[in-house]
């Protein structure tokens, strides 16, 4: 007996009506019962109508007998479907016996009583159940899931009480779970069964079940975003925020009141374009601030787009909030970086500019707009137009050099630098340097940095010249002492021969003219000397008030009537330790060359002031070290001194004037007698509006204790009696020196012994038994010095006296002296014997 056949031995219960669905599902049995029973009462009936209908034809024997035939048969039909047991199950499980549909029928107690082949195929993993009967659908469900259970049962009382019953389950265990529709359906006429129906959907609804874990991961990431996401309406108050924005806006994200807030408000953001069709309307970006609760704002980049509804038109407005405080601080660090750079740039104390690989200028600073005497901005043009001819080839060569090999592109090269000169008149000086960047592709930009040198060169012009002036005064200095020792004994022996020639000789008058004119080459030996800073100096602590105030009359007679003398005296000026008639000569000097210089008229001005050592800092004269001073301004307002003829001012024998109208030494007597007081001397002056000289003296501060010598104090009288009868060591290597000394100490009374050296000095002081009072000695001997011989000497004879005679400056021999030999007397050369006579008597009488 087969499975259907079957389904009628099994007890049934009693038939109940059966709901009907309203739609027939495909896989579902495709006869009801309720359906067939109204199709044969159909049939019944239509065959009954007919039979009256052809009464006439058939007669009514055979009308009454097909009468009686429809109704057995229907009435047949009924008690199969309706009456006998199992009947309807029966026709229900021919039915669904080929759907693709899993079913299974239970009776009234659940008991399964049937299933078809798609069940028993992909559901009932072991086939059939105990006794040969079909696995039930709760078998389909793991051990444990004990709620699926329980909708089965609800679904089973619900299709017996409705009629019908759908939902959705996870069926299987392990890892064969499938998703499947599970459907129930009463049947009655006594039975009270059920009609499960299964749909495996598995495949169907993976997508679904995809998209749905994906709008969730999607959510997940919307709610844990760092940016704020939102939506609002048309009018811009908010319909969504998530936690971030919700935060951001002071609000729990689960109680933010969204159509309190008008987030366009908060934005600063300027409204929207008007409405329209096209979706791309009204989506825009931007840099906004958003409005927080406490006040503050915060930087936030903002992106805007419409969401367009059904029709098109835009429905609501999507915002995305990036919270931009750390990039608004990392800008506001590189815009202040990039200030700093461009200040940098701008006011650097060097020249700068970018080149293009073409050579075009592609930015420059100012300095070096100021170098090159450029105007306008100098960008787009060519390099080379802003150069001086003479230079162009130079540089070619400098960026040339710059650039490379070929093959060392990658690598940054700098070249030698070059020299330029610039301005209008290129008395200006600067180094080129050039560096060459590659532009990262392929070609080459340059770097140039333009350093100002002018200063640098004229210091060592200034270092140069006074190299040249140190080696002339040393030249000098040579001949002055070469000169000195001649002009001694021309001036000596002019003395003894006035002796024997008294006014009224007729070789009085040529001895007189003889002795002017050595006296005259005397004084410009002592020019030479001050300008080699050789000549002997006696200094004495001096107030520039009372040299000035004492020089003044001299000064206003010098300089004429045609011209205004003014004293400019400073208030409290501090001392100074000069030799005072140097002083003079150099006010003199400079006063001379003044009025020179005002041919016409004009006004010469003497302006004196304490310079303390701060402003002698700020002056920047590299040259002259820092401390107080004494300043001496002499300024006059005449033609000035071309910028071509200041490095030559103080060079001897350089003048600008007519041939026989000076000797050019004025400025270098100055220039030598500042220099070896201590002081410094500048000259700042411009054409055609005159000159000053500015003359620096270092103060004087006296120590505790310290007293200004007599003989720096008064002058000495000359002594009326200038005859002696002591003994006298002359020591000369100049024969004619020794000679004039010799017979004019003789003609004094004197005894002399005479030397030629220190050697031979030293062998007349051993063999001479008598007493030496006095030894008279040159400095600048050969083999043995004066000062050597002085010391020698004095082991011998230690109470004798020394004099010193000497064409060079006393400060030349006495710094190298000890501080016992430092009382030696000096008597410098060219000397009178007047002089010499003086000199001596002081000496032993002292």
């Amino acid at each position: 007996m087969s499975q259907i056949d079957a389904i009628g031995s099994q007890p049934s219960s009693v038939d109940k009506p059966v709901t009907v669905g309203k739609k027939q599902r495909a896989g579902e049995p495709s006869v009801r019962p309720a359906i067939m029973f109204a199709v044969l009462y159909a049939m019944t009936l239509m065959a009954t109508i007919a039979t009256v209908l052809f009464e006439p034809v058939i007669g009514r024997t055979v009308m009454a007998m097909v009468v009686v035939a429809i109704v057995a048969v229907f009435s047949l039909i009924n008690w199969a479907i309706f009456v006998r047991p199992g009947g309807r199950a029966r026709l229900v499980a021919r039915a669904i016996e080929d759907s693709e549909r899993g079913h299974v029928i239970v009776d009234g107690e659940d008991r399964p009583i049937y299933a078809n082949r798609a069940y028993i195929t992909n559901f009932a993993a072991n086939g059939a159940g105990d006794n040969g009967k079909p696995p039930a659908v709760a078998t389909l469900f793991a051990d444990d899931a004990v709620r699926e259970r329980e909708r089965l049962s609800l679904m089973a009382r619900m299709a017996r009480k409705t009629g019908r019953a759908s939902q959705l389950f996870r069926i299987g265990d392990g890892n064969d779970m499938r998703w499947a529709r599970i459907s129930a359906r009463g049947y009655g006429a006594g039975e009270d069964g059920v009609i499960w129906g299964i749909e495996d959907l598995t495949g169907d609804l993976t997508g679904v079940f995809d998209l749905d874990d994906a709008e969730q991961k999607l959510r997940t990431f919307v709610e844990g975003s760092s940016t704020g996401y939102g939506f609002t309406d048309m009018d811009g108050h908010l319909q969504f925020a998530n936690r971030t924005l919700a935060d951001w806006l002071g609000h729990a994200h689960d109680s933010l009141d969204l159509s309190a807030v008008e987030l366009s408000r908060l934005l600063n953001w300027p409204p929207a374009a008007a409405s329209s069709n096209d979706e791309d309307a009204g989506h825009r970006t931007g840099l906004a601030h958003l409005q927080l609760p406490d006040g503050a704002s915060m930087p936030v980049a903002v992106t805007e787009k419409p969401v367009p509804g059904a029709d098109g038109k835009p429905l609501r407005r999507a915002f995305s909030l990036t919270d931009r405080t750390q990039e608004a601080a990392l800008e506001a660090t590189l815009a202040h970086l990039e200030d700093q750079f461009v200040e940098f740039f701008e006011y650097a104390p060097v020249g700068i500019v970018m080149l293009e690989a073409d050579g075009a200028i592609a930015g420059s600073n100012a300095l070096f707009r100021t170098m090159l005497a450029i105007e306008d901005d100098p960008t787009g043009r060519p390099w080379i137009d802003v150069l001086h001819a003479d230079d162009v080839e130079d540089v070619r060569s400098l960026l040339a050099d710059a650039a490379g090999d070929a093959g060392n592109q990658t690598e940054t090269h700098v070249s030698p630098p070059v020299e330029l000169r610039f301005g209008a008149s290129r008395e200006r000086a600067a180094q080129l340097y050039a560096t060459r960047l590659g532009d990262g592709q392929g070609g080459d930009q340059f770097l140039l940095h333009l350093i100002d040198t002018t200063e640098q060169k004229d210091l060592e012009i200034r270092f140069f010249q006074s190299q040249k002036m140190q080696a002339v005064g040393q030249l000098a200095g040579g001949v002055a002492h070469d000169f000195n020792n001649l002009l001694t004994a021309m001036i000596g022996f002019c003395d003894l021969l006035l002796m024997r020639h008294p006014a009224g000789d007729s070789s009085y008058s040529d001895i007189v003219h003889i002795r002017q004119n050595a006296n005259r080459a005397a004084n410009l030996i002592r020019q030479l000397l001050a300008f080699s800073r050789q000549q002997t100096l006696r200094p004495k602590v001096l107030m520039v008030t009372d040299v000035l105030a004492e020089l003044s009359n001299l000064l206003r007679r010098l300089i004429g009537e045609n011209i205004e003398l003014r004293i400019v005296h400073g208030r409290d000026l501090w001392p100074v330790k000069v030799d005072q008639g140097q002083l003079e000569q150099v006010i003199i000097n400079l006063a001379v060359n003044a009025r020179d210089a005002m041919p016409g008229s004009g006004t010469l001005t003497i302006r004196t002031a304490n310079v303390t050592a701060e402003e002698s800092e700020r002056l920047g004269h590299d040259l002259m070290p820092s401390g107080d001073y004494t300043l001496i301004e002499v300024a006059d307002t005449g033609h000035g001194i071309p910028k071509e003829n200041i490095g030559k001012i103080y060079e001897p024998f350089f003048t600008t004037k007519e041939v026989g109208a000076g000797t050019g030494l004025g400025l270098s007597t100055v220039y030598g007698i500042i220099k070896q007081t201590g002081g410094n001397i500048w000259v700042d002056s411009e054409l055609d509006k005159g000159s000053t000289f500015k003359i620096y003296l270092p103060t004087h501060v006296a120590a505790e204790g310290e007293a200004e010598k007599a003989d720096e104090q008064i002058e000495v009288q000359a002594a009326v009696d200038l005859t002696g009868r002591d003994t006298i060591l002359l020591v000369e290597d100049e024969d004619a020196v020794r000679m004039f000394a010799t017979r004019a100490l003789q003609n004094k009374g004197y005894t002399v012994l005479e030397a030629d050296n220190g050697e031979s000095a030293l062998e007349v002081i051993r063999q001479h038994d008598g007493h030496i009072e006095l030894m008279i000695s040159d400095v600048v001997m050969p083999n043995m010095d004066g000062p050597t011989l002085v010391g020698h000497a004095r082991v011998e004879r230690p109470n004798m006296k020394i004099i010193f005679i000497s064409g060079y400056a006393e400060d030349a021999f006495r710094k190298n002296m000890s501080t016992e030999a430092q009382e030696i007397e000096f008597l410098p050369k060219p000397f009178s014997l007047k002089q010499l006579a003086t000199k001596v008597k002081d000496v032993i009488g002292a």
